[in-house]
């Protein structure tokens, strides 16, 4: 047994102790919630003094330790420290990759182990604060997580039941059982002797207030590192992030155990504190990471609210900058960044030149609720059914992270990854792709092993979902994957046929990818998103009888600009030999003031000579708005997508 100290907030009015006094109130069996992403604001302090008490007393025991994100360099830092069979006995979290001790216990079958969205767990801890029951989210339907599909358990010694399915007005949902937490410990970078916090060089605020108010709530001890501590009365009240009434325990860190991130012993742009010209970012090497890259980039539009995965989806960014569009794009990431350019590596997490950085949990919010446009994330494993794994892999549990919260609820998704890994040796010569040497493992297989993303839950939320790789693009359709895109020098039945388990749906002419993807000098991604010619607007379906007209980043300030516009549907329509339906893309679309009246006369006339049935679409719900009230009198319909557009359009309402 070891000694417990009286807690600090009642002995005495200061609550600064050692790192020794602090984990000597942690006792055995208890709950204990971690703080941090990768190594942004993990408290590695406490960390390695809980893990030296454990070595030397062999106490406490049989924690159960809860945390969000990924917290560890993948080696011996992090949450590593926490790996010992005695030390815990059950582990719940949403991402592995980062610690493989605590994975080597999972997979051992040494510990109960569960594996979980990240976005879920950051609510989670809110409403164990609030003292829910349950979390309940849509998210992990029809993935591992779901109970008919595992619940989450990560191996045989975990029989616990922690999700269960349930129905509310007639949709599936999922009930995470909140758990109460005995003892927090997070982060921070300056504390009074009160125990106010402030995080003013902190890369992120994350869920550290959450976890804090959850683990008070639940009659538990709160434990800070921090690196400085100021007199009472000198931190601004609105810079605190977590006030004293909710902490018992400071700890002031060593600086070589409390660097910014583990790859950075402190960036200012990262804390916000100064701005960076963007041309200290490099071009990537033409090579299979930036082929995928810039195809990705292809697909952004602008004023899109994107997401970027780790890994090959970080190449986004890189291209976004070179191609110069990054200011008519935001980018985020999971834990709280929004705006500026994501950082990799072991900074992954932090950002430079950010709008904002707003509290993990609220970031979920955003991203469940639909707020994200597109997301780019890893292709590690696909199946014919459009399913990916990126989650389990044998022996090897990397886990889903965030993954799962932001595939199921983006309008858009991107997977990139090469189609073949260990070994993949490619080269670009003249425009064209060649193969040097093939990977030996193949990625795209009959079936994954672990569902971290459905396609088939995919299809019923009609989400658009395609599949880059270097040599060739997939897309996610009703049947399967089908492949639609390949790159100039590569053979279909050489090079992608014979390098998949199963057989694709093939489209028909099969179209090659953009020779610019491949050429040396940058794309002009630019003059896309800018300038698209307005004859270019307009595109006719004959199959569907559907005219589709995209007015996306238009601006119209002439006279002239509204003629073409019915000169062009006029032609369209006569070459077609009859009237048509119209589906109008309206995202990002301006329109001078004195112009509405000549632009809303032209676009009756339309209607009532040309178009048997339209429909619009825009992404902004402001637009969408004003669009219904612009068009006034007219068949006004205004849908959130292209897809939602399209129903709409074949339901004929």
């Amino acid at each position: 047994m070891h000694n417990v100290p009286t807690s600090p907030s009642v002995a005495n009015r200061s609550k600064l102790v050692s790192v020794e006094e602090a984990v000597q109130l942690i006792q055995d069996g208890n709950t204990v919630a971690t703080g941090g992403f990768v190594g942004i604001g993990f408290a590695e302090e406490v960390a390695k003094g809980l893990e030296d008490y454990y070595n030397r007393y062999g106490s406490p025991k049989n924690l159960t330790l809860l945390y969000a994100a990924g917290q560890g360099d993948g080696k011996e830092k992090g949450l590593n420290h926490f790996a010992y069979e005695g030390l815990v006995s059950r582990v719940i979290g949403g991402h592995w990759g980062l610690v493989p001790k605590l994975q080597k216990l999972a997979i051992d079958n040494k510990i109960e182990a569960y594996n979980f969205p990240q976005g879920v767990i950051t609510h989670m801890f809110r409403d164990t604060a609030a003292h829910k029951p349950y979390t309940i989210s849509r998210v992990g339907l029809s993935t591992f997580v779901d109970p008919r599909n595992g619940g989450g358990k990560i191996n045989a010694s975990t029989t616990r039941d922690l999700v269960e399915l349930t129905e509310v007005a007639g949709k599936e949902y999922l009930l995470y059982q909140t758990i109460p937490v005995d003892v927090a410990i997070i982060r921070g970078t300056t504390a009074d002797s009160h125990g106010n916090i402030t995080m003013e060089k902190e890369a992120l605020t994350l869920e550290a207030l959450s976890i804090a108010t959850a683990a008070k709530n639940s009659g538990g001890i709160v434990i800070v590192q921090v690196e400085q501590i100021a007199e009472l009365g000198a931190l601004n009240p609105r810079h605190v992030k977590i006030p004293g009434i909710m902490v018992d325990c400071v700890v002031l860190s060593r600086p070589e155990n409390h660097w910014q991130t583990f790859g950075t012993e402190f960036d200012a742009a990262f804390a916000g504190q100064i701005r960076v010209p963007l041309t200290q970012f490099s071009p990537m090497p033409l090579n299979e990471r930036k082929i995928t890259a810039r195809r990705a980039a292809s697909e952004l539009r602008i004023n899109d609210i994107v997401n970027l995965g780790i890994g090959s989806p970080e190449g986004v960014a890189n291209v976004a900058n070179e191609e110069n569009i990054l200011e008519y794009i935001t980018l985020t990431t999971e834990p709280g960044v929004i705006g500026g350019v994501p950082a990799g590596g072991l900074d992954f997490g932090a950002a430079a030149n950010t709008e904002a950085i707003i509290d993990q949990p609220n970031q979920f919010d955003f991203y469940d609720g639909g707020g994200l446009d597109i997301a780019v994330l890893g292709l590690a494993q696909a199946d014919q059914y459009g399913n990916v794994n990126v989650s389990k892999f044998g022996p090897k549990l990397a886990g889903a992270g965030g993954f799962i919260n932001i595939s199921q609820n983006t309008k858009k998704i991107v997977f990139t990854g090469s189609l073949t890994a260990s070994g993949l040796k490619v080269a670009v010569e003249d425009g064209k792709l060649r193969i040097v040497q093939e990977g030996k493992v193949k990625k795209l297989i009959q079936q994954v092993e672990h569902v971290t993303f459905s396609g088939h839950h995919a299809m019923q939320q009609q989400q658009s979902v395609l599949y880059v790789t270097e040599r060739c693009v997939f897309q996610l359709t009703s049947k399967g994957m089908e492949l639609i895109e390949i790159a100039p020098g590569i053979d279909v039945d050489k090079d992608i046929r014979g390098n998949m388990d199963f057989t694709p749906l093939i489209r028909e002419p099969l179209q090659t990818m953009d020779p610019r993807i491949f050429a040396d000098d940058p794309m002009g991604l630019r003059s896309n998103f800018l300038g698209i010619p307005l004859g270019d607007r307009f595109t006719y379906d004959s199959e569907k009888s559907r005219l589709y007209v995209n007015f996306e980043g238009l601006s119209i300030t002439d006279k002239q600009q509204v003629h073409e516009i019915k000169d062009y549907v006029e032609q369209m329509v006569k070459e077609n030999g009859k009237n048509t339906y119209a589906i109008i893309n309206y995202d990002n679309f301006n329109i001078l003031p004195d112009l509405l009246n000549p632009y809303m006369e032209m676009v009756r006339n339309l209607e009532k000579n040309y178009y048997k049935q339209v429909t619009r679409y825009s992404s902004n719900s402001f637009l969408r708005m004003k669009l219904v009230d612009v068009l006034g009198d007219s068949d006004a319909r205004v849908f959130d997508s292209k897809t939602s557009a399209e129903n709409a359009m074949s339901k004929g309402r």
